[in-house]
């Protein structure tokens, strides 16, 4: 008993021993890391202490005026491998080398930029050399395209085994494609230095945010990243813009520019009792003959208004008291001489048309008849008629939210720093000598529409955060009257007369769907120091109005440049684009029934009309519309099947990687889709989707090209 009782103390007094050195042990450790080799600890902690570390906040998103996304920032990924992970190299390598092959046959068919042997050699080669950081593929890949790849073999075992590492980066897109592309504006590819241009620029520090910091530090071999500073999410913008109407700017200015060759082709479409733009197209023709958005040219091109300017002519004349619309001038054969210069008239090579009256002279764009009324009640004090343009705050600078947006110059004789000679009052009346940008010309136009109210023009409803409205932008009243009730009356009338009388120069703009009022105007361009016939003469041709006229709603001008096919006309060339808006326009707000049409016989009809192959929502507000019978469906894009009593409908497979079948879809459904897989589309022909040169199925290359035919 003894003896036992003997063991346990000693035992217990070997315990009682260890225990005591340990502590001893641990203590002096603490002692020497603590003061002995602090320093050299606390460098060795500095290096896997990263700090300060920026976290990018996320960009703003930009809508269209009904809420439709029109630019937001995505997340992207470049994809590496680090072939220096110890598990790759663990057993001889039997993780890599049982996985090497199967490996590169996906991310060759996963890729397409190299083949499985390719893959396989430069994936080898890389790990023998340790690299730790093989590029896999050169370009970024989606959110939907780096889950995927993360199901491949090897991948699928996660980073610390696989190697696979990813960077992240967002990419700007527009869901819309073009379309108000250089409104909307670019971004830097170093997002740091925020927008490039249009409102993108305009409201960067809105959309930018505020930066976080963080602090990275290595511990348990892992890097943990903690977020000392939260970043703030950009503002939102939502803008005047509408993409319907947008669209129909866009495709009517497109034909336009394509039909005569013109070098560049502006449009813009404004709310008239609020100044809101709701489309604004801005083309320039490329080298190649296409025809794309490179510069806002609609609001900073100063350019010579040509007719368009006359009417504020004949305005001022009117307001002031100093002729009527129905006083009458001789234009005598269409040629006549101010000072030691011929003006001409437009069809002076038919004889003229001698005496006229004002109203006439609007009408049939008379720079002779326009010209000596004003010199007639203004030449012996030529200051009396810019003061009046001044008056009306045709010279005033508006402050378009767009960068680079120029101000009206309207010269003064009494400015000193430009020349006023005995012929400036005369060309200036009929819209050379000055320079005012399409936007402003469109804004006075605007006004006479507007009973006389001068508005600016803005692109910019609100600023938002998480929903809630930060900054609202509403109608601002530059001038509340540019003249006298009379003075408008007067003005509309003559306007009316471009388009309806017998002498009307824009009489191709006449509809019979919309009444539209307008003037046309075709302008030499100014080569500079070369006069206007230097390397031959060029034209810029437009026309600017509202409609409809009883009651306008919108207004609108079309400008093209350099016109290649033709005679110049802007009744003739802008006059059919800015009809063909106001058509498309007005039967798209329109939500009376067609009065040639009867619905209810529709359905009597042995079949249901055909529909396009499109998005499912868009078709089934027409069928509602029309009282037509619809299956109900899920799915956004379906193919629409008429029977004899109904109209049923059948999903069509559109997903974020692979070319869908678009025969049988519009063009405007098939753009859409196309541009949101960062497919280029190259279209022929009109109607809806014969046939694509890329087989449904095929994953979707960013950046390649696809042929669709139209019939």
């Amino acid at each position: 008993m003894t003896d036992k009782r003997k063991n346990i103390v000693l035992r217990f007094g070997i315990v009682y021993i260890i225990i005591c050195l340990s502590f001893f042990l641990v203590l002096y450790r603490i002692i020497v890391i603590q003061f002995v080799e602090r320093d050299k600890w606390m460098a060795l902690a500095a290096k896997n202490v990263k700090s300060n570390i920026v976290v990018k906040p996320n960009r703003g998103n930009i809508y269209a005026c009904d809420g439709r996304l029109m630019a937001s920032s995505i997340p992207t990924y470049y994809v590496y491998m680090d072939l220096r992970v110890p598990a790759l190299h663990e057993k001889n390598g039997i993780l890599f080398k049982s996985n090497i092959d199967s490996l590169s046959m996906y991310l060759s068919s996963f890729f397409r930029d190299r083949s499985p042997y390719q893959y396989k050699a430069e994936l080898t080669r890389a790990y023998r050399q340790g690299d730790g950081e093989f590029k896999l593929f050169p370009n970024r890949i989606s959110y939907e395209q780096l889950k995927l790849l993360k199901t491949l073999p090897l991948f699928r075992l996660g980073r610390n085994k696989s190697g696979l590492i990813t960077k992240e980066l967002f990419r700007r897109v527009r869901p819309f494609g073009s379309l108000a592309s250089r409104t909307i504006g670019d971004i830097y590819a170093d997002e740091s230095k925020g927008g490039k241009n249009g409102i993108e620029m305009s409201f960067n520090v809105n959309l930018r945010g505020t930066p976080g910091v963080s602090i990275r530090q290595k511990v348990a071999n892992k890097y943990m990243e903690t977020v000392q500073v939260e970043p703030v999410d950009g503002m939102d913008i939502t803008t005047t813009i509408d993409i319907d109407l947008q669209d129909i700017a866009e495709s009517a200015l497109l034909d336009g520019v394509k039909k005569f060759d013109a070098a560049v082709g502006y449009a813009i479409l404004m709310e008239v009792k609020t100044g809101e733009v709701k489309a604004i197209v801005n083309m320039q023709r490329n080298k190649d003959g296409s025809y794309t958005e490179n510069r806002n040219g609609a609001v900073s091109d100063m350019v010579e208004p040509g007719s368009t300017f006359k009417v504020a002519s004949l305005m001022a004349a009117l307001d002031d008291g100093k002729v009527r619309i129905t006083d009458t001038v001789d234009t005598y054969n269409g040629q006549f001489k101010f000072g030691d210069r011929t003006m001409t008239d437009h069809n002076a090579n038919h004889g003229g048309y001698h005496r006229i009256t004002l109203a006439q002279a609007i009408y049939g764009s008379s720079n002779i008849g326009i010209s000596r009324a004003i010199v007639k009640a203004y030449g012996h004090n030529p200051a009396a008629f810019v003061n009046k343009l001044y008056e009306m705050k045709l010279n005033e600078k508006m402050n378009i939210e767009i960068p680079g947006a120029a101000a009206p110059f309207i010269r003064h004789p009494n400015d000193k720093s430009h020349e006023w000679s005995s012929t400036t009052l005369p060309w200036m009346s009929v819209g050379y000598e000055t320079q005012i940008p399409p936007i402003y010309t469109l804004a006075f136009y605007n006004a006479i529409a507007n009973d006389g109210k001068l508005i600016r023009p803005f692109f910019v409803k609100s600023v938002s955060k998480n929903g809630q409205i930060i900054k609202e932008f509403t109608t601002e009243v530059i001038n509340p009257s540019i003249c006298k009730p009379t003075t408008l009356r007067d003005i509309r009338y003559t306007l009316l007369g471009v388009v309806e009388d017998k002498l009307g120069t824009a009489q191709c703009v006449h509809s019979e769907y919309v009444r539209i009022a307008g003037k046309s105007g075709t302008a030499q361009i100014s080569q500079g120091k070369g006069g206007y016939k230097a390397g031959g003469t060029k034209h810029q041709v437009a026309f600017c109005g509202y409609f409809p006229y009883e009651n306008p709603t919108y207004s609108c001008i079309v400008v093209m440049r350099e016109p290649g096919i033709g005679y110049a006309s802007g009744g003739t060339m802008t006059g059919s684009v800015f009809k063909n808006i106001a058509e498309r326009v007005i039967a798209l707000n329109s939500n009376r029934k067609p009065s040639h049409v009867d619905t209810d016989s529709i359905v009597e009809n042995d079949f249901m009309p055909k529909t396009k192959v499109g998005y499912y929502k868009a078709i089934q507000t027409v069928m509602n519309a029309l009282k037509l019978p619809l299956d109900n469906h899920s799915k956004d894009w379906v193919k629409p099947i008429a029977t004899e009593k109904q109209t049923r409908v059948e999903p069509i497979a559109v997903t974020k990687n692979a070319v869908p079948n678009l025969i049988g879809m519009g063009l405007k459904d098939a753009v859409y889709v196309l541009e949101n897989l960062g497919l280029n589309v190259q279209v022929q022909g009109r109607g809806k989707v014969f046939s694509q040169n890329i087989k449904p199925g095929t994953v979707a290359r960013k950046g390649s090209l696809i042929l669709i035919n139209l019939q």
